[in-house]
């Protein structure tokens, strides 16, 4: 088949225009009324793209709450898809979604029509609707999948509002740096230098920074730039290197720690979430590796996976990795022994997510400060260095 670009009227008289595939303008013609249009006119696409390419979080949010309501309902799958088409206003998830109903008008499941677009349902996503088809629970699935991604959008936002105000506060301070360094300090340096006395530390450090930022302005600017872009190809093509920055990015103090809690949070909601649909367990590690988003991590994933198919319960295969606390351990240990181990991964989400904001709140409240203090030893520096010397002669013409 190929790719068609086409435009029609929908029935409510509105024009709409999008791309699908088919084998002939006839074909396209019927696939489109398949799907509620009136055919006006199409053509052959040369190129064929992937639709909906850079869908964001909050329209598969509203994709998942509204499906889940319209199933709940008792709604059919293929009218429920055709209304969240006809509200869509992204016109890549436009299409998509009518891409999902061409496939299941031809006899696909739902989930097998997801996994065809997999630039936005990815493996876990899929996996869930799966499970959701063969328990009958897809109304709770699509449920859990919304506040799933409602809480990886609000983490995305935290984890947002922690970098910009150290990114904004540091850009900041490099650009009050070089002005003073490359404009202002040049101009007082032959006014020092003039007074004849001999220079103290902090004046002699502060010209020979002055000098550099003067001399060299353009490699300090571009060479962090070209370092940064060398390690995201060197990241992109090694796969030993990804796993040591991977590894050294877990042992920054503080921040360490911090980027640990987010990613086994992550890991721990979307397990609890699969394993709590009805998912096997090994199918669930599997299909949660990828999500943690950290190659040093998910080799221990792989590993505890590894150990449960060699017969080991979840709880030792997890403490022998050395991933989680001994809290967590505890926890799902408890939840084995009594049988309610989809508890316990539950209890296991529910306390990284709370751990996760404290750490990130208090992350905020430990950069602003140290920000602003290096703001002001900076000021602070230039003043002394060029205050000092003036102030000895002031001293000495009045002695």
């Amino acid at each position: 088949m190929s790719k068609f670009s086409y435009r029609a009227m929908d029935a409510a008289g509105h024009r709409v225009s999008g791309q699908t595939e088919a084998t002939n303008l006839a074909d396209l013609e019927l696939r489109l009324k398949h799907m509620g249009f009136d055919f006006i006119n199409g053509d052959p696409v040369k190129s064929a793209r992937l639709p909906g390419r850079s869908v964001s979080r909050r329209e598969l949010i509203n994709f998942c709450f509204h499906l889940e309501q319209l199933t709940r309902a008792g709604v059919p799958i293929i009218e429920g898809l055709a209304d969240l088409r006809d509200s869509a206003t992204h016109q890549g998830f436009r299409e998509t979604i009518a891409s999902l109903i061409e496939s299941i008008v031809g006899g696909k499941t739902l989930s097998q029509a997801l996994a065809m677009h997999r630039r936005i349902f990815d493996g876990v996503f899929t996996s869930l609707v799966n499970a959701g088809e063969e328990t009958g629970r897809l109304p709770e699935v699509l449920k859990g999948l919304a506040e799933s991604l409602k809480w990886q959008d609000e983490l995305a936002a935290q984890s947002k509002k922690l970098v910009t105000y150290p990114a904004l506060l540091g850009a900041l301070t490099l650009a009050v740096t070089s002005f003073v360094m490359i404009y202002l300090v040049p101009k007082l340096a032959a006014f020092i230098k003039s007074i004849g006395q001999p220079l103290p530390l902090p004046t002699q450090a502060l010209l020979a920074t002055s000098g550099l930022f003067a001399h060299y302005g353009y490699a300090l600017l571009f060479g962090p730039l070209l370092a940064a872009m060398g390690l995201k190809l060197a990241l992109r093509t090694s796969r030993t290197a990804r796993h040591r920055y991977d590894r050294f990015k877990l042992a920054i103090p503080v921040l360490g720690n911090v980027l640990r809690k987010i990613m086994l949070s992550r890991f721990a909601g979307v397990f609890a979430m699969m394993y709590a649909s009805g998912i096997p367990i090994i199918d669930a590690i599997r299909a949660s590796e990828n999500v943690v988003g950290n190659l040093a991590i998910k080799d221990g994933l792989v590993r505890a996976g590894r150990m449960i198919e060699e017969g080991q319960s979840l709880t030792a295969a997890f403490q022998n990795v050395g991933l989680f606390p001994p809290l967590v351990i505890r926890m799902l240990r408890v939840g084995e022994g009594s049988g309610g181990l989809d508890t316990a991964l539950l209890n296991v989400s529910y306390f990284y997510t709370r751990d996760v904001r404290e750490a990130i709140e208090r992350l905020q409240t430990l950069i602003e400060p140290v920000l602003t203090l290096v703001v002001g030893l900076i000021l602070g520096w230039v003043m002394l260095a060029t205050l000092g010397p003036i102030y000895d002669v002031v001293t000495g013409i009045g002695i």
